[in-house]
């Protein structure tokens, strides 16, 4: 009983150390562009941890993380992403817009 309350102690802990890029900032607010920090810092916690056990194991995940497929997959979700996010908030506007004028009358 105490050794799993540790254990769940030690995993809040560790999760709240290593992932704060997730929770910095709401993924709503108008300037946020970069839907792909959640990825990273799962990617990020992944590789700690890989290489705090085997250094070996985590030179090989950043060596194949560098690989031109997967540079050009990130890339090319990035800049889609990007795209989504312009158009989702140009059409948050224009609902706004359409709120504001028709339903209240502004």
């Amino acid at each position: 009983m105490l050794q799993s309350r540790a254990l769940v102690i030690a995993l809040i802990l560790l999760l709240s150390t290593t992932l704060p890029e997730v929770h910095s900032k709401s993924i709503f607010e108008k300037d946020r562009r970069d839907w792909l920090v959640i990825p990273d810092a799962i990617a990020a916690y992944i590789y700690e941890t890989v290489n705090k056990m085997s250094p070996k194991v985590g030179q090989f995940l950043v060596d194949a993380a560098q690989t031109p497929v997967v540079v050009v997959t990130r890339n090319f979700l990035i800049r889609e992403t990007t795209k989504l996010s312009i158009l989702a908030e140009q059409l948050m506007e224009k609902v706004k817009n359409l709120w504001y004028t028709k339903v209240l009358g502004y």
